[in-house]
């Protein structure tokens, strides 16, 4: 049972990270941050985050569950960067 709980877990972190490299080519497409949340990227991230430690605390760090993790980590964090990117080209003008 544990293993289709983790593979259930992985199903529902691709349904969540199909969003993000759109997300990202999208903020690149337009080069700013018109429709962005800083507070939704962070609470996103920490989420991420908070699953991470989750899976070492329980002491069942499961590589590939982890690295899914990771992965949609690593894509919300590079919207973050291009949001500090282009919110600061955005004060500028």
């Amino acid at each position: 049972m544990e293993h289709l709980a983790q593979i259930l877990e992985i199903a529902m972190l691709v349904a969540f990270g199909f969003s993000w490299p759109n997300n990202i080519l999208t903020t690149l497409k337009n080069k700013s941050t018109k429709g962005k949340s800083l507070a939704f990227l962070l609470l996103i991230d920490s989420g991420y985050v908070c699953g991470i430690a989750a899976k070492f605390i329980a002491g069942n760090p499961t590589w590939y569950v982890v690295a899914v993790y990771i992965l949609n980590f690593v894509m919300v964090s590079t919207d973050l960067i291009l949001y500090f990117y282009y919110r600061a080209k955005e004060k500028k003008a």
